[in-house]
Parts: structure tokens; C-alpha cells; sequence
């Protein structure tokens, strides 16, 4: 209770104590908002990719026939959920006149698509009902429009008005000429715009048109004669263990080329089977590379606050040597006034990181709020979803950063505060108190 009873005595007193609160909560909070941004940024990219391509793919380099009887015995399988085919192409968009823009088709099983992957959610009307699927599109909302250029918004009411327009696609394959080689040949697909996506993720948005399946097949590849997918999307179950089902479906696939592809072994170990998480790792592992060069080059900036806490002890040490004198000559010992001192640092860097906590959490849950403030006062936009890939600013706190990040500041200011300690510790009170 003494020790306490001093710390806060001395936080009272002292005004310039609470130079050091200030510096270790300011680290702290820097430190904890870059560190849950760049978290929060790989986080949304790796979910995004789980929410536009499912949990897990499986890519061959050949074409697949008969997909659907490949994603039946897919969700056969306890881990799976759901399965669905899709078929990727290029084309030329025409929307109106002298409004032609380069996109990705993908084609899809509408009724599907959305068990799979997050794209039902992704539709301004919020749901896949249409009169006649097979003459429907869905539109990526960043190829109907471009987002305002100072706020980043999109034009909701313009792009709503455009659903029940007609658009065309152009696109094209290479077929048979009936002398031994092949000639490309260009086709259209007319189709009603159903509904606009707008999944938040800038990069999907502005370059993907959705079609039937079916649709596509047969203006891309129409000497196919049985249904053929590009690609498999599978749904993982909620309690379903990632490494588990990507075995039990290798079984199945190989099962499949063998059985019903009449493939070699040797072409359907070449397919490609991982998660969608796997897909993006080279690009999260250099992320999260630059995010430990920021958070070392900051944590570096941060020692100013232990040099502070340093300095402002050793003040307080040298002010304050007739007090340390009365508790020597009272009995106490070198080591228990060092531990006051040693203690009153760690006791700064609680509170510090206490306030630097919460004014971090604070700023990170509000970031969007503030960026949005800050574009209103001074007309900067600090986050652009053409520059950065999504909408808005992730918002999720990386706690377990914030647990190290405290830790670290508790026992900087602690070390700060120990040279003072040490000097307060070998004060002899015959040589203060001789005088008084």
C-alpha cells in the first residue's frame, strides 16, 4: 500500500509524469491502429476470396465434362456443403450506345452459386429471382459505373435504373473450318441485366459479368456436346477440418477422371485442388512482410517514450533524494527502493497503455468516420477502393496484437524507469540528510 500510496503521490505531484502517460499511450495507440488495419486488410482480402471463389477449387488444365455429376458426389461427402460448376471467358460488353467496355465472363449456376459462395448477398435487389434464368446477367456494379471521384461512392439510384436493360456481350471461339485447322469466330449472348454485384471488393467488381453456364458454353465452346465447367467451387461445412476434406475430395476427383474422364492418373494429379485462402498466400505473405517492416520501423520511433520515461525518473530520482534518504535511514533496503521506482514505470506504462488501448480501439472502429471526416474538412481522399480493392476501411481490432503490444510498453517504460532505480537504490542518506 506504501508503494502505491507513493506512485500515486508522485503522479499528482508531478505533473510532467503524465509527459511519459502521454507518450506510451500514443505509441501504443499507433502501433495497435497500424497493426489491426494491416490485420483487418488481410483478413477481408482472404475472406473475400473465400466469399467470390468458396472455400475450396479444384482447377484442372482440361476442361471437365459432365461437372454435375462430379459436384453430386461432392456433396455426397460429410465435409462438403454445396458444389457448382463455373466456366471463365472474355468479352466485350455493349451497354448503350458507344458504351463498350473489356470484362471477365464467368459462367455460373445461378440457383447454386449463392450456396457456395457469398454472391446471393452480393445483389443490390439482395436475391436470384428472374422470370427466365437462362436470358438473365448479372453485372459487376464497377462496370456500369465509376465510383465519384471524391467521395468513392457509388451512384446507387443510376445503377438501380439500369436493371431490366438489355446488354450484349461479345466474345468468341475457335472451331473447326472443315480443312484441318481451326478460325476464331465471334459471337454474341443478349441478355436482361438482373441485377447489379456489388461485393465490396473493387477488383471483382469492375471486370466481372455472371451468366448462365450454360449460356456460355455454348457461344464459347460450342462443339462441346456434353456440359463442361472450367472449375469446381466447393462449400466447406461450418465444423468441416480444411485438410481433411481437401483429401477426401482428391479421392473423389481421382475417382471421377479416372472412372468417368477416362483420364490417366498422371492428368488428374496435375489438377490443381487447394483452398481459396491458399490461393492468395504469396500475396498475404508479402503483406504481412511489410507490415513487420512498419510495425518495427514504428516500434523504433516508440523507444523516444522509454527514452522519456528515462529522463523524466531521473528527475524525479534527483529531486526527490531526501525521500528515498528518510526510507533508507528508515530501514529500507537498496532493493526496495529500486523496486518503487522500477514499479512506478511499470505503473506509468499500465496507464499509458490503458489510454493508448482504448484510443486505439476507438480510432480503429471509427477509421471509416474519420476518413470520411477528414474528406469533408480538407478534400482528401485517403482511401480509394480503385487503389486499395475494397469499399471500406477494415474495422476489426487485431487483439492479439494489442495483448504484445501492451506487454511491450508495460515493460519499456520499466526499463526506462531502472537506470533512475539503480541511482536511487545507492543513495546514501548520511551524505543527503547530513545537511538537513
Amino acid at each position: 500500500m506504501l508503494k502505491l500510496f507513493l506512485w500515486l503521490r508522485y503522479l499528482g505531484k508531478k505533473r510532467v509524469v503524465l509527459l511519459s502517460v502521454a507518450a506510451v499511450a500514443l505509441s501504443c495507440a499507433l502501433l495497435i491502429v497500424v497493426a489491426s488495419l494491416f490485420t483487418g486488410f488481410i483478413d477481408t482480402f482472404e475472406r473475400s476470396a473465400s466469399d467470390a471463389l468458396g472455400d475450396i477449387i479444384i482447377s484442372p488444365q482440361e476442361k471437365i465434362e459432365n461437372y454435375h455429376e462430379l459436384t453430386r458426389e461432392l456433396e455426397g461427402l460429410k465435409s462438403v456443403e454445396a458444389a457448382t460448376g463455373t466456366l471463365s471467358a472474355q468479352g466485350l460488353l455493349h451497354i448503350g450506345q458507344g458504351n463498350v467496355k473489356a470484362v471477365e465472363i464467368s459462367g455460373i449456376e445461378p440457383q447454386k452459386e449463392g450456396r457456395v459462395t457469398s454472391f446471393d448477398k452480393s445483389l443490390l435487389k439482395g436475391h436470384i429471382k428472374v422470370p427466365d434464368t437462362s436470358t438473365a446477367g448479372y453485372v459487376g456494379i464497377g462496370v456500369l459505373a465509376e465510383p465519384n471521384e471524391k467521395t468513392d461512392e457509388y451512384d446507387f439510384k443510376a445503377v438501380e435504373q439500369m436493371i431490366g436493360q438489355k446488354a450484349v456481350l461479345t466474345t468468341g471461339s475457335t472451331v473447326n473450318n472443315g480443312e484441318g485447322s481451326r478460325q476464331f469466330k465471334r459471337r454474341t449472348i443478349q441478355f436482361t441485366i438482373a441485377d447489379v454485384v456489388f461485393s465490396g471488393v473493387y477488383y471483382l467488381d469492375k471486370r466481372i459479368v455472371y451468366l448462365p453456364i450454360e449460356r456460355v458454353q455454348e457461344a464459347v465452346y460450342p462443339e462441346a456436346k456434353k456440359p463442361i465447367a472450367g472449375q469446381i467451387h466447393i462449400k466447406l461445412r461450418s465444423n468441416a477440418d480444411a485438410k481433411i476434406a481437401i483429401a477426401q475430395i482428391r479421392g473423389v476427383w481421382r475417382s471421377f477422371a479416372s472412372q468417368k474422364l477416362g483420364w490417366e492418373p498422371y492428368r488428374a494429379e496435375q489438377t490443381l485442388i487447394i483452398t481459396a485462402r491458399q490461393m492468395q498466400a504469396r500475396y498475404v505473405a508479402e503483406v504481412r512482410k511489410q507490415m513487420g517492416v512498419l510495425l518495427l520501423i514504428f516500434g523504433v520511433v516508440s523507444l523516444s517514450a522509454v527514452l522519456l520515461v528515462f529522463c523524466i525518473f531521473y528527475m524525479i530520482v534527483e529531486t526527490k533524494r531526501r525521500d528515498v534518504a528518510i526510507m533508507k535511514s528508515c530501514g529500507a533496503t537498496g532493493a526496495a527502493v529500486a523496486f518503487i521506482f522500477v514499479g512506478f514505470g511499470a505503473f506509468i506504462g499500465i496507464i499509458g497503455t490503458a489510454t493508448g488501448t482504448a484510443i486505439g480501439y476507438i480510432i480503429t472502429k471509427n477509421i471509416n468516420a474519420i476518413e470520411g471526416w477528414i474528406r469533408v474538412v480538407f478534400g482528401l481522399k485517403l482511401w480509394k477502393a480503385s487503389v486499395y480493392m475494397f469499399s471500406r476501411i477494415p474495422t476489426e481490432v487485431d487483439w492479439p496484437a494489442v495483448v504484445w503490444i501492451v506487454l511491450s510498453a508495460i515493460a519499456g517504460a520499466a526499463i526506462g524507469a531502472a537506470i533512475p532505480a539503480i541511482s536511487a537504490a545507492m543513495t546514501r542518506p548520511v551524505n543527503v540528510l547530513r545537511y538537513e
